[in-house]
């Protein structure tokens, strides 16, 4: 055969290479169109998953146990071995209508909202969407994901007050988040976002919540504006009263300081006179009233700084107690002060003037004195003057110090009178009160007198014994009423003797009760006569002897 073959193509006028070219082309053709086709299949084959889609494969016959999730990236999915599908990432919008949902304060709400859910890309919620979503149209997964998420949030709203719904919003979200989020993971969603478009009642109740609270938030704010208004106008006077208190300062200091000018210049005008005319004696004596005067003065200043000191304290005091009172009450007070102020400052003044005048004419006497004295007259004067201020002095402490005692004395007397008559009408109340409560039986009040001075009686017989030495007492005593005597007589004994005697005492006791206005107890029985007792004690009879 092969030689046939040979014979024709050689007949044909080829070689026998260049038939076995043709072999190697036609191989080679082939061989290229099977790996072209090969690629092509497995190409077709690989499968490419985009970021907004998630590629799920799995083995034929075998879904649950096969199944495999890839995003992004690729895979080769083997032909009849295996299959594939897609599922979206695209996120789904899901409103939810929730109507009447029953809080915790049994008070129905309305909590219109919207979800916006999507597939998740964690591994294992991949493989719970691919089991539970894969190939479901959008609106399927929009209703399941509706069904779960109108549940939770029911279930969210029962553990809630509407006051907690209302004001913790961040609260009221992450529950809700919370709990939204672990139940779609079961069918492979994750919770994108959540949109609370608003909450009503049908009581209208968080509507009056919001006014109550707009209505508290605008008085705050008007209270804030009266504070601040308040303390405007406050600081403003203060302001006014300070500036005109330290102009009338001023100006005190400077008539002061003035009038003080003149004076000093007077008095040394004065003493010069005085010095030219006296000599070494005026000259001794200028010094010592010198002296005298700068002590005054001293004194003086010192009296009316602690006079200012108090001023301002008591002013101080006044300015923190007022505190809470209207501006026009602080405008007045401030008025006030600034009068008083003006005041003193027109006094301190008018005194200033008076001290210079008097000093000016007590420097003329001086003047005169000196020099109708000469040396004779004033040391005479000077002596007298010092005996007299120092005698003055003398009584005037010993003045104070009898007027203290006598103030000491009529306090402490005051007090005394006060003090025995509050006791007094204790008492005079206290017996008006015991008369009333006798009532009826005015015999009781003497009684229960009587008996609340026992105590004291029984004192006073205690001291009468109490330093006697009885160590034991012992009654020896048969108990019979009668005994015979030595005389063949017979006698009672210590006990019936005892009893006998407190029988025939009675009518005497009685007697003495009746002067007193008090009623015995009944086991002493009652006097009939002026000797006979009607009725005896219940106790043992005595005897007659």
């Amino acid at each position: 055969m092969n030689e046939v073959l040979g014979v024709v193509t050689l007949g044909q006028g080829d070689s026998p290479i260049s038939g076995l070219g043709a072999l190697l082309l036609i191989g080679g053709a082939i061989l290229i169109f099977i790996v072209f086709f090969g690629l092509v299949f497995f190409a077709s084959r690989y499968k490419r998953c985009p970021p907004n889609r998630v590629l799920v494969i799995w083995r034929q016959g075998d879904k649950t146990s096969s199944l495999r999730c890839i995003h992004t990236g690729g895979q080769l999915v083997l032909p009849v071995i295996q299959d594939h599908a897609y599922m979206s990432l695209e996120p789904l919008v899901i409103d939810i209508p929730l109507e009447g949902a029953l809080s915790l304060n049994n008070i129905r709400v309305n909590v219109p909202s919207t979800f916006t859910v999507g597939i998740a890309t964690d591994p294992v919620l991949m493989n719970n969407a691919a089991e539970r979503l894969l190939n479901l149209p959008p609106q399927a997964v929009r209703e399941q994901a509706q069904d779960i998420i109108l549940g939770q949030l029911r279930l969210v709203i029962a553990t809630l007050s509407i006051e907690e719904i209302n004001k913790d919003r961040e609260k009221f979200m992450g529950l809700i988040n919370e709990n939204v989020t672990q139940e779609i993971n079961k069918i492979g969603l994750e919770l994108i976002n959540v949109n609370i478009r608003d909450i009503t009642d049908e009581s209208g109740y968080i509507q009056a919540i919001g006014q109550r609270a707009a209505a508290e938030a605008i008085n705050r704010a008007k209270v804030e504006v009266a504070e601040q208004e308040r303390e405007g106008a406050v600081g403003e006077a203060m302001a006014v009263r300070e500036r005109n208190v330290r102009v009338a300062q001023e100006r005190s200091l400077a008539e002061q300081g003035q009038k003080a000018a003149e004076q000093e210049q007077r008095v040394a005008v004065a003493r010069l006179e005085a010095e030219a005319v006296t000599g070494e004696v005026q000259s001794k004596r200028d010094r010592e009233i010198a002296t005298a005067e700068r002590e005054a003065e001293t004194i003086a200043a010192k009296k009316r700084a602690e006079q200012e000191q108090r001023v301002q304290v008591a002013t101080a005091e006044a300015t923190a107690v007022e505190g809470e009172n209207t501006n026009s009450a602080r405008v007045a007070e401030s008025d006030a002060q600034l009068a008083e102020v003006r005041a003193e400052a027109m006094r301190r003044g008018d005194v200033a003037k008076a001290l210079a005048k008097t000093a000016i004419l007590e420097k003329e006497r001086e003047q005169e004195m000196a020099r109708l004295g000469k040396e004779q007259l004033a040391p005479a004067e000077i002596e007298k003057q010092r005996i007299e201020i120092a005698a003055e002095a003398e009584a005037e402490k010993r003045r104070r110090e009898a007027k203290g005692q006598a103030d000491a004395e009529l306090a402490k007397y005051l007090a005394e009178a006060q003090g025995t008559q509050k006791v007094l009408e204790a008492k005079a109340e206290g017996y008006r009160r015991l008369m009333e409560a006798a009532g009826a039986n005015p015999q009781v009040a003497p009684t229960l007198l009587m008996i609340e001075q026992l105590p004291l009686l029984v004192e006073q017989q205690v001291k009468a014994i109490q330093n006697l030495k009885i160590d034991k007492i012992t009654v020896w005593d048969s108990g019979a009423s009668q005994i015979e005597g030595k005389d063949g007589g017979s006698v009672r004994s210590a006990t019936a003797g005892f009893l006998a005697g407190l029988i025939g005492s009675l009518p005497q006791i009685h007697e003495l009760a009746n002067q007193a206005g008090v009623d015995l107890p009944s086991a002493l029985g009652k006097v009939k006569g002026s000797d006979d007792i009607v009725d005896e004690p219940k106790g043992e009879k005595p005897k007659k002897g």
